[in-house]
C-alpha cells in the first residue's frame, strides 16, 4: 500500500522523518508495526524551531518538482510521523512519488 492518497487539489503523504539524519534524502517506503505505510525521509537539520520541518518540505518539493509553497505539513509538527499535503495534479504527483520510491525497496518493521 502506498503512503500517499489523492486529496482535493493534490495528494496527502504519510512520512516518518529522521532529523539529524546525516544527509537529506528520501529512503523509500516503510511499513510500520501497525501496518501503515510511510515514506521515510531524513534531513540534516535539527528538530528545533521548525528547522527540520522546513528541510522536509524543501526536500520533498525539490524531489517531486513542485514549488516549496506547494508542500505543507498538515499534522505532526512536533512528531516524527507527519502528514503532508502537496498541491498539484494528483496523477503527476503520484507518478513522481512512485518514481522516487521505486529506487528503494520497501522494508518492514
Amino acid at each position: 500500500m502506498d503512503p500517499w492518497r489523492a486529496a482535493a487539489g493534490g495528494l496527502t503523504v504519510a512520512l516518518r522523518v529522521t532529523p539529524r539524519g546525516g544527509r537529506d534524502a528520501i529512503d523509500g517506503v516503510e511499513t510500520l508495526s501497525d501496518g501503515r505505510s510511510v515514506l521515510k525521509v531524513r534531513v540534516r537539520a535539527i528538530a528545533d524551531g521548525g528547522e527540520a520541518n522546513r528541510a522536509v518540505t524543501e526536500l520533498l518539493a525539490k524531489a517531486i518538482g513542485v514549488t516549496k509553497a506547494s508542500v505543507r505539513i498538515t499534522s505532526g509538527m512536533t512528531s516524527r510521523l507527519k502528514q503532508v499535503a502537496i498541491s498539484g495534479d494528483p496523477s503527476k504527483l503520484d507518478q513522481a512519488l512512485r518514481d522516487l520510491s521505486a529506487a528503494h525497496k520497501p522494508t518492514g518493521k
